[in-house]
């Protein structure tokens, strides 16, 4: 067992498993994989990124749907967490950003989690409420700026961060170049590019330290990325961190909200298998090789009916819709759609449940 197990405490909210669950969308983290976590006494994340992907009026009216969608989520996850702690993933480059927060807000969300981009008028929409605020990082740059920003212009500080690294999937908040050295295939290359990143890592909890002192509050800092093994946890554990942030591990869990045929793509992939791609969001992202991505490496493009989803988004541009492409994979069209994985995602083997991912992080008996 990893020794000294530490509650996960930001402000009020005390989760007995040091642990957050990653958000994933389109559709991937919804009200049954968040409420299961919570269950366990970790935290479970929903991600608002087209939350109403599948609700009737979804083509039509894409932003009430999705509305809709964030409270219904919600209400459910936290009926199915037994008293747990419930988050929600929101994207600062969402469009109508405001809108999803204030939604969350009202419909009880315990915690905001906020990355793709700075969320610097968060405090700002959660102002009166009891929902505790995080942005996610993966720079001592950006944190100082979010800190120095919500102190000057709102008076506070975050709740939490969370520090997501270069082994994350989806979105990352690095370049392809600061990527190169976790996707050249050699080991001590990559172990070095690690090491370098947890230098970075004590940046960002210094900082973060100077900024709880000033408001005379400790705020928890939470390590993403890459993290499948009780090793891999205690080695952050040991760098100061208060807790972690996984998502990968969770997906090939029978509570996982996507549909089976993306769970096996899962099970079925090999190291090789991963890749970064340009996002049509302009982020690099970490995804399964599959024909959908060969045929866009070959000049093809997609017919795109625009969904509103992003803030900065050139229809005309890119060569297909990111919710078209993982709306298609959530629900098992894996090889016309997009998936995204975590850089770890060649060691999983089967599916598996909640539980029994909590229990093998920690290496609980």
């Amino acid at each position: 067992m990893i020794n000294h197990i530490k509650p996960l405490k930001i402000g009020h909210l005390v989760a007995k498993i040091p642990l957050i669950q990653g958000g994933m969308g389109v559709g991937v983290s919804l009200s049954s994989l968040a409420g299961a976590v919570a269950a366990e006494g970790a935290i479970g994340v929903i991600s608002t990124a087209q939350i109403g992907f599948n609700m009737p009026d979804f083509e039509k009216h894409p932003l009430a749907a999705n509305l809709q969608a964030v409270k219904d989520h919600i209400r459910l996850a936290k009926e199915k967490s037994k008293g747990g702690i419930i988050g929600a993933n929101i994207m600062v480059a969402t469009r109508n950003y405001k809108e999803y927060v204030m939604t969350a807000v009202k419909a009880g969300v315990d915690l905001i989690i906020s990355g793709a981009g700075l969320p610097v008028n968060l405090p700002e929409y959660v102002k009166g409420s009891m929902t505790k605020i995080a942005p996610i990082v993966s720079s001592e740059k950006a944190a100082r700026v979010i800190c120095r920003l919500w102190d000057s212009h709102y008076q506070c500080t975050p709740d939490m961060v969370v520090v997501e690294g270069p082994l994350a999937g989806g979105h990352l908040g690095f370049s392809e170049k600061q990527l190169e050295p976790f996707e050249a295939g050699d080991k001590s290359i990559a172990e070095k590019a690690m090491s370098d990143y947890d230098l970075e890592i004590s940046k960002i909890m210094k900082t973060v330290r100077q900024y709880g002192e000033k408001y005379e509050k400790d705020i928890p800092v939470v390590i993403a990325g890459g993290i499948d093994t009780p090793e891999k946890a205690e080695h952050y554990f040991s760098l100061g961190a208060s807790g972690i942030q996984v998502a990968t591990p969770f997906v090939t869990t029978k509570e996982c909200d996507a549909d089976e045929a993306f769970k096996q793509a899962y099970v079925d992939a090999k190291d090789e298998d991963v890749v970064i791609i340009k996002s049509p969001v302009g982020m690099p992202g970490r995804a399964l090789k599959n024909t959908f991505l060969e045929k866009v490496s070959q000049g093809y493009r997609d017919e795109i009916h625009c969904k509103q989803c992003l803030e900065h988004c050139d229809p005309a541009s890119i060569p297909y819709c990111i919710t078209d492409a993982l709306t298609r994979s959530v629900q098992g069209d894996i090889d016309n759609g997009l998936v995204f994985c975590g850089a770890n995602v060649g060691s999983i083997k089967e599916i598996t449940t909640v539980k029994n991912v909590i229990q093998k992080l920690f290496d609980m008996d």
